[in-house]
C-alpha cells in the first residue's frame, strides 16, 4: 500500500547568503538586494547571527512584502528562509 501524497512547499533553497558577522541594517540591505536579483518564486536561505539580526531582519523583510517561510535555530546562528514574491 502506498503512502498518501502530501502537497508541501519545497524548502530546498535556490540560493544561500551567509551574513554571520554582518551588522544591522547591512544584513537586511544585502538580503533585499539578493532577493531583487532572484527569479520570482525562488527561495533564499540567509544565515544570521542571534540577537538583533534575527530579531530585525525577518520583520523588515515581511514589512517589505517578502514572505518568511521558516526560521531555524542552528545553535550558533539562525537559518532564515524567505521567498522571492511571484
Amino acid at each position: 500500500m502506498s503512502n498518501p501524497s502530501f502537497t508541501t512547499i519545497d524548502q530546498t533553497p535556490d540560493a544561500q547568503l551567509d551574513l554571520r558577522g554582518t551588522p544591522c541594517p547591512i544584513n537586511f540591505v544585502r538580503t533585499k538586494l539578493r532577493l531583487e536579483q532572484m527569479t520570482p518564486g525562488t527561495l533564499l536561505e540567509v544565515w544570521l547571527d542571534p540577537g538583533e539580526p534575527i530579531e530585525q531582519v525577518p520583520d523588515s523583510l515581511a514589512m517589505a512584502g517578502y514572505p518568511i517561510e521558516a526560521i531555524e535555530d542552528c545553535t550558533n546562528y539562525f537559518s532564515l528562509k524567505v521567498r522571492c514574491p511571484a
